[in-house]
């Protein structure tokens, strides 16, 4: 496969997956709060607390999509192997690191506050350990890429 055709195929899985994350962040996860509303009134304090989390962690997610298509598009101008890609897989690192451990806390606090069940708790760990293996997948990218552009450069300095 050429750059120009898999920088396009990397552009249209970014698009794709953003439109599926504004579905699920706009109507999915709402429709689902307030099916639970219905069913437990009594939870009804916990319903804006919980979207506010939701979608605040929702914003580093678009964050990783937009660097995502910086590094497509340096892709597709055949500079794959580039100190900007290495800087931008390390932002992606710490971005998934960041907001996986915001929200594994946030759960936390949310459970001291009596507005979680413990259960949800336990279930966000599955989050927590997907969450540390993009931030892991992706600082190794990062040195990876790294380490290949400046090869990359001592041999065009060489030759």
């Amino acid at each position: 496969m050429s750059q120009p055709s898999l920088s396009k195929w990397l552009k249209w899985i970014i698009i794709v997956v953003g439109l599926c994350g504004l579905l699920v962040y706009t109507w999915v996860i709402p429709s689902f709060g307030k099916m639970l509303l219905s069913e437990y009134p009594e939870f009804a304090y916990c319903y804006l607390p919980w979207m506010i989390l939701i979608w605040v962690t929702g914003v580093p997610c678009y964050a990783v999509l937009a660097f995502g298509w910086r590094i497509a598009r340096n892709v597709g101008m055949d500079r794959s192997f580039s100190l900007e890609n290495a800087k931008l897989l390390k932002r992606i690192a710490v971005l998934a690191a960041a907001d996986t451990g915001f929200f594994f806390v946030m759960n936390i606090v949310y459970l001291l506050l009596d507005m979680n069940h413990p259960g949800i708790v336990l279930m966000s760990l599955i989050v927590l350990v997907v969450g540390i293996a993009i931030s892991a997948v992706s600082a190794a990218l990062s040195h990876l890429v790294r380490k290949a552009a400046e090869l990359q450069e001592q041999s065009d300095l060489t030759i």
